[in-house]
């Protein structure tokens, strides 16, 4: 089950924090990443996350609210939607969410 939270910013929009698998594989099946989303409220942040093929995402509670940090990640990111591994690589800069779910390409095919 995934784990995760929310902060409500002061102009009324959220930021939602939630830990997955990875999708894309990573270095293992099970791989956490945490994924961070923008939105006007929680419904329609897990809808982004929907839309981009996260079918089964659900927030239930708020255990994992997003870090200081992170909420200031995610705002300055022009998408609102970034991703990392967690918590091993805390060292690891964020990434747009399209580097996490596009296919791999094979080096001398891009």
């Amino acid at each position: 089950m995934a784990g995760g939270g929310f902060s409500k910013l002061p102009n009324g929009s959220v930021v939602v924090a939630i830990t997955l698998p990875s999708p894309a594989g990573g270095d293992g099946p099970d791989t956490p990443v945490r994924v961070l989303v923008h939105a006007a409220n929680r419904a329609r942040a897990l809808t982004r996350l929907r839309n981009l093929g996260l079918r089964a995402v659900y927030l239930r509670g708020n255990a994992e609210p997003p870090t200081p940090d992170e909420i200031t990640a995610v705002l300055h990111h022009p998408d609102g939607l970034l991703w990392r591994a967690r918590p091993e690589r805390a060292q690891e800069l964020w990434h747009p969410i399209r580097a996490l779910l596009r296919p791999a390409v094979p080096a001398g095919q891009g």
